[in-house]
């Protein structure tokens, strides 16, 4: 009696384990008649649980999961394929998609016995995250756009066809100061902008092309079907006027541009890298040319990049090797006749190219982000070097706009003036108006702490930006120096003229110091000396000079007579 109960209570825990399976469980004898059928296959099937407790072949169960009779060929046919299968192999794998769009697995095992044990598992959900992440991998989170990788695939297999034809463009759009709207109003906001300029890109776009977000505020489209290439010049023409339209977003109006760059295949390249890589060019080409306007490929813009490429390499090594000299160009106190300061100059002395011009490296390292520790490098130099003359003179350092970007500025002056030296009254920093625009409040801040050291501030290219004298306002500026283009027209535009006497005008009721820039005949230095100028600049005096040229200029205390006489 015991072996009996305890034979049950197997029975009853073995049927407990099967009822609580994730999977549902059928189990036939040698005559295909089903002897088990565990709870969760019912759930699943949402069968009629009488019916398989009364006992049913397994083709009445298919007869009833096709809502046909279990007699019909379909029926039968079906059941003849599992038993096929069934006793061809020990165990059969294999996946069906039921009328409610649900994905099984089915594992059919025969048993030494004959019998057979059959396992469903309902794996939709697992199919569909599976789907999901793969549709993530390939693209992006905002916008839901393909990504850089779906992208090359699709642009590769494009250009693998041979039924179609070849001719297609490549657009590599950039919209234009995007990263002002973030920092003005928000990432929110230019999130919402980037899924509006998507959601109107794709509106422009035909059955076969192919468009991609490559991150940040950049965009990319195939244009297939393109005979000509006024067709890829039309199309570009047609998304700009969609994206210039403006966007409501949040209660914010937003205009944005974009620039484009454009390039043809086959003609500009055979391959999707080459392709993209050649299109990016004249974005870059379409971005230095004044934005909001598109740029096609040309083979110059290839020669010309990588001679940057190679120019950036040089220049990260310029300054580990010490390649890099200050020259100073004095500033000349008009009325006492003497030098008051020397604007430091960067040269940078190449090994085998010898003197680069400032003008062909200055962007390149801006864009890299070099300048920064250029700059550093300039400053702390500029205050050694400085510290070594007379106690009258200051220098005059040049400060770019991403070197107030990286936020560390005020303590970089603070260590090279300790380093040095130099009294902080004697070192002059001087901004242009580009600076100001970005982070206009935040780089104030900077400024008033740099001043609150002693540090003079000067505005560089006074009159070249359109609100110069908003920021006269804001700031206190030490000195305001004239841009040398109304200089050179003194003599014979009296729009010049008038120009100088209102500036000078100016920083005389703000208390302010004025540079002539450019000054480089006698009849200019006459004419900014009448008009009020107290100092200038430019090659009439000397041309910047290195720091041991320099010294011979302050042996004489009346320079400019001294060097007319």
């Amino acid at each position: 009696m015991t072996n009996e109960t305890d034979y049950e209570q197997e029975v009853n825990l073995l049927k407990d384990t099967l009822n609580n399976m994730i999977q549902g469980v059928l189990m036939l004898d040698e005559n295909d008649n089903i002897y088990f059928c565990n709870t969760r296959y019912i759930e699943m099937y949402g069968l009629d649980l009488e019916t398989i407790r009364g006992g049913c072949t397994f083709s009445e169960l298919i007869g009833y999961h096709m809502k046909q009779d279990p007699s019909s060929a379909a029926v039968q046919n079906y059941c003849e394929r599992i038993r096929r299968k069934a006793t061809s192999s020990a165990v059969t794998s294999f996946y069906k998609k039921i009328s409610d769009g649900r994905t099984m697995h089915i594992v059919n095992q025969t048993l030494p016995s004959g019998r057979r044990l059959v396992m469903h598992e309902d794996i939709s959900q697992k199919m569909r995250a599976e789907a999901q992440m793969e549709h993530m991998a390939h693209h992006d989170a905002l916008t839901d756009l393909p990504n850089r990788t779906l992208f090359h695939a699709q642009l590769e297999q494009a250009l693998s066809r041979g039924d179609e034809p070849h001719n297609l463009a490549v657009l590599f759009i950039d919209l234009d100061n995007f990263k002002s709207i973030n920092d003005t109003l928000g990432h929110p906001i230019g999130d919402e902008l980037l899924i509006a300029v998507a959601d109107r890109l794709q509106r422009c776009l035909d059955k076969g092309d192919i468009i991609a977000r490559f991150g940040g505020d950049e965009f990319v489209i195939v244009k297939t079907k393109i005979e000509q290439p006024t067709d890829a010049a039309s199309f570009a023409t047609r998304i700009r006027e969609a994206i210039i339209a403006p966007c409501n977003l949040s209660g914010h109006q937003v205009v944005v541009d974009m620039s484009i760059g454009i390039a043809l295949f086959p003609g500009d390249g055979s391959d999707a890298e080459k392709l993209v890589r050649n299109a990016d060019m004249a974005l870059y080409g379409a971005k230095a040319s004044g934005r909001g306007a598109y740029r096609f490929f040309e083979a110059e813009m290839d020669r010309r990049m990588m001679a940057r490429r190679l120019l950036e390499l040089d220049l990260r090594k310029a300054l580990i090797n010490g390649e890099f000299e200050l020259y100073y160009q004095p500033l000349i106190n008009l009325e006492r006749d003497e030098i008051t300061s020397c604007e430091a100059l960067l040269r940078w002395n190449h090994p085998e190219k010898g003197m680069i011009a400032p003008e062909e490296f200055i962007p390149v390292a801006e864009e890299t982000g070099l300048i920064v520790r250029i700059g550093e490098w300039v400053i702390r130099t500029a205050c050694m070097e400085a510290a070594q003359w007379a106690e009258n003179i200051t220098v005059a350092v040049n400060i770019s706009a991403v070197q107030f970007l990286k936020q560390n500025l005020v303590q970089v002056v603070i260590n090279a003036l300790a380093a040095s030296g130099l009294p902080a009254e004697r070192l002059e920093i001087e901004i242009t108006e580009s600076v100001l625009i970005q982070k206009t409040e935040e780089t104030l801040v900077i400024l008033r702490q740099l001043h609150a050291l002693g540090v003079r501030i000067s505005m560089d290219d006074f009159g070249t930006g359109y609100s110069s004298l908003s920021y006269l306002q804001k700031f206190p500026f030490d000195k305001i120096k004239i841009d040398q283009s109304f200089i050179q027209g003194l003599t014979d535009q009296e729009e010049s003229t008038a120009i100088v006497r209102a500036v000078t005008g100016l920083a005389n009721s703000f208390h302010m110091t004025t540079t002539a820039e450019g000054v480089e005949t006698e009849a200019q230095r006459a004419i900014v000396t009448a008009l009020g100028c107290t100092e200038m600049q430019g090659y009439l005096f000397s041309k910047a000079k290195s720091a041991s040229d320099l010294g011979k200029l302050f042996g004489t205390r009346k320079i400019y007579k001294s060097r007319v006489a």
